[in-house]
């Protein structure tokens, strides 16, 4: 099945739709419209409708407790965070996904970038293996030239095509809850892949 790219050329932001051509040209795993659908909605999702590409960390006090409350167990130590993303990155991501210790800076050089947030310096070097340029010395390029290609590994890696063959609400659940972790946002998944399908399959 050949894909319908030319029918999403007015669907998607023109940036991004550059990108998943240019992207697409280096891959041979979407071999069709399915694939190519629970990729994009899943994508559109995570990144804000193409637009989000690099990790929010400017998290309050408040919001760092809720969501990292093993790294900011007290009201004092996430007030000393609080609205500071440099040094938030440095203590959630310290020691873990290949990262160095808070000091080492690691935490916020490997951020999330990408469509779909490639996080440590483990992730980052698995990716410049993949891509062939050294995105671990110049860790930005997951942003700035390769936000797609990213996404696309992160398919890869996690071996998720698989499971995108078919055009069904399971589907679309099971691709979710293994990009998600679980179930965030599965509405919004669905709305955006029945979008994109509705344009491949005319």
């Amino acid at each position: 099945m050949s894909l319908s790219l030319d029918k999403l050329k007015n669907k998607m932001p023109p940036v991004a739709y550059d990108r998943l051509v240019d992207s697409l040209s280096r891959t041979k795993s979407v071999t069709n419209n399915f694939r190519l659908g629970h990729f994009l909605s899943q994508v559109a999702h995570e990144s804000g409708n193409f637009t989000v590409l690099y990790e929010n960390l400017r998290y309050s006090s408040n919001r760092l407790r809720v969501i990292f409350p093993k790294y900011f167990p007290t009201v004092q130590l996430a007030n000393e965070y609080a609205m500071k993303p440099e040094k938030i990155a440095n203590r959630v991501y310290a020691n873990r996904i290949g990262n160095g210790n808070e000091a080492s800076g690691d935490g916020y050089k490997f951020r999330g970038r990408g469509y779909l947030q490639v996080t440590g310096r483990s992730n980052y070097k698995s990716f410049s293996d993949y891509i062939g340029e050294d995105c671990v010395e110049s860790p930005d390029l997951v942003a700035t030239k390769y936000p797609m290609d990213s996404a696309i590994w992160f398919f890869d890696r996690n071996k998720l095509w698989s499971l995108c063959d078919k055009d069904d609400n399971a589907s679309v659940l099971a691709v979710t809850k293994r990009v998600n972790g679980g179930t965030n946002g599965l509405a919004d998944r669905l709305t955006k892949f029945r979008f994109f399908m509705k344009y491949l399959n005319s």
